[in-house]
């Protein structure tokens, strides 16, 4: 398997020599509250750096992705509130999939189990793993309930240019180019 490595996630944050911080308030002043999404990127606040660059290589793919921080920069993620999860279920709502970005900060996560457990919850089968390797054919051994979901890779590609994007789960692997309406 090919995964995503944690150095094409760190250029594809920086292409374009804009900031995690110059992109959260663009994109902020763009975000409209009715919008949907492709897909939910469920992460670590740590990995913000990472983050951007899987939010941009997921929409090299033609997915719309939502990130917190980006869309709604008001929320305060570093407590855990029943206004915040309120407006967090909200936005899993207007999204079709949740995609699990997993690092070493993910396990510190208050949020990320919480959000995968909710949104496969109210969307079963809606539900899948993006690792962040440090080597695109290194070994994945995420947390054990995280093997219940299939997994995000590369394509076939030597490189990875968007053409696709493959779910694979052990048993099968099917392409998208673009998740369906």
């Amino acid at each position: 398997m090919r995964y995503f490595t944690l150095r094409e996630a760190r250029e594809a944050a920086s292409s374009g020599f804009r900031t995690a911080k110059s992109v959260l308030s663009e994109e902020a002043r763009e975000f409209k509250s009715y919008k949907s999404y492709d897909i939910f990127l469920s992460h670590s606040f740590s990995d913000a750096d990472l983050v951007l660059g899987a939010k941009k290589l997921l929409e090299r793919g033609g997915f719309t992705v939502y990130v917190d921080w980006i869309e709604d920069p008001h929320l305060d993620r570093s407590r855990v509130t029943k206004e915040t999860a309120q407006h967090i279920k909200e936005r899993m709502h207007s999204c079709r999939r949740l995609v699990y970005a997993t690092s070493e900060n993910s396990k510190d996560s208050k949020w990320m189990p919480w959000e995968l457990g909710y949104f496969d919850g109210h969307k079963p089968g809606e539900v899948a793993i993006l690792p962040l390797m440090e080597s695109e054919r290194a070994d994945f051994k995420g947390q054990e309930y995280l093997s219940l979901y299939p997994i995000l890779r590369k394509d076939g590609a030597s490189s990875y240019s968007g053409s696709g994007i493959e779910l694979y789960d052990g048993r099968f692997a099917k392409t998208y180019s673009r998740i369906a309406a």
